[in-house]
């Protein structure tokens, strides 16, 4: 049986292993249109690779796909979270988890995980060629063929063909496979950072807060989570949430939209004025600056106090219901203007790609074009940041190597 990959990374190697184990006289060929291989295994996790994350619980990691959270719950229960790690253990890459979930290779290194891909298709005999884009697919009785870019390459034909592209950041990329009567649905960014160019809190770049509520002004968006000032706006797992389930909303709004943020993650305020006023009563001499509610980091308290027009200096008792009612409502409803976006690192990911509607999640298969497959984010699936959109693809790619 000849079975071709098209896409060297994450998912197309790991459809190429899976393929390959359950077909081992199979031919298995991986084609990658580019002269780099498992692009975003390198840099994911800050170099580290963030190959998956700790929850082991399925009715708990779909909440962390936006798209695909459904047909996923059942993907999942033929490989998940857990079968990653054992299959990782299993290959003589052991792993460690981090208090927030995320899984790293236990070297900290994400060439420990491009040396386990490349191994492994060294042991089982898979071939990869480079440099080889593909311009069409099409159906040939039960076989499907492959049109190679290159003006002097032939086409060929396989048995089965599992498609592994990635995302594409324009619906002009997958015109290829709509043309084979897939559904497309408009790629657009997901997990992206909120800019602020004309905000000052930009000063305060490094500061991160755990705790904080965050809701997009006119929208039912919202999200709690870790926050982190940048030079350039806001990041941290509380933004990029909402960028990934706000994605098609933010880009209607196009990226111009008021944020609020709650810096102490307590929604009533009655709680929170209750809390000032137990400060009051017990600290009525100490001067403002030197007694933080909730122990905000220090730059930020400051910053707080600036922007309700009190004094560091002035003290607690002196504060009056004014300055209380002016601190509740900065600390759980400081509002902020987003003109734009940032990529997240280099981790593009899309919302968007060929519908699911258009596939067989039980085996990949496309529902328009027997024999072909496919896995990763190349379809409309993504999840937020902390290992989930890898596990998305180590699934799906496994799944479709079952080539059923």
């Amino acid at each position: 049986m000849d079975i071709a990959i098209v896409g060297g990374g994450a998912a197309g190697f790991f459809a190429a292993i899976a393929a390959k184990e359950n077909y081992p006289e199979a031919c298995v060929v991986i084609f990658e249109k580019s002269n780099k291989l498992l692009a975003k295994v390198k840099v994911s996790g800050g170099g580290r690779c963030n190959v998956t994350n700790g929850c082991t619980s399925i009715r708990e990691l779909v909440e962390a796909y936006p798209r695909g959270k459904k047909q996923l719950k059942k993907a999942f229960r033929i490989f998940n979270t857990a079968h990653t790690m054992q299959w990782f253990e299993d290959r003589g890459v052991p792993l460690m988890t981090e208090k927030d979930g995320r899984v790293f290779p236990a070297s900290q290194n994400s060439q420990t995980i491009i040396d386990c891909f490349m191994g492994e298709t060294e042991r089982l005999d898979i071939t990869i060629e480079m440099g080889c884009g593909i311009d069409a697919i099409r159906q040939v009785g039960d076989r499907v063929a492959l049109d190679f870019a290159a003006e002097d390459a032939s086409s060929k034909t396989f048995d089965k063909v599992i498609v592994a592209t990635g995302g594409s950041p324009k619906k002009s990329g997958l015109l290829w496979l709509e043309g084979l009567g897939h559904q497309i649905v408009e790629p657009i960014p997901s997990l992206f950072t909120f800019n602020m160019p004309d905000e000052s809190v930009t000063k305060l770049m490094g500061i991160a807060v755990e705790k904080t509520w965050v809701s997009i002004q006119g929208t039912k968006l919202k999200s709690d989570g870790p926050l982190l000032i940048t030079h350039w706006g806001m990041s941290g797992p509380v933004i990029l949430k909402l960028s990934a389930f706000g994605a098609r909303t933010l880009f209607d709004l196009g990226y111009e939209f008021n944020i609020q943020v709650n810096w102490v993650q307590i929604q009533n305020q009655d709680v929170v004025m209750d809390e000032l006023k137990n400060i009051v009563y017990a600290y009525s001499g100490k001067r403002l600056v030197n007694r933080r509610p909730y122990s905000l980091p220090e730059r930020l308290w400051i910053y707080l106090l600036e922007k309700c027009d009190l004094s560091m200096d002035k003290k607690w008792g002196e504060l009056g219901k004014s300055g209380m009612n002016r601190l509740v409502n900065v600390l759980t409803h400081d509002v902020y203007r987003v003109a734009g976006k940032t990529t997240f690192k280099e981790e593009f990911v899309t919302c968007g790609g060929v519908s699911l509607e258009s596939i067989d999640f039980n085996t990949m298969q496309s529902k328009a074009c027997k024999n072909l497959y496919f896995a990763g984010e190349l379809m409309d699936v993504d999840g937020v940041t902390g290992g989930y959109n890898f596990q998305a693809a180590w699934t799906t790619g496994f799944i479709a190597g079952q080539l059923q």
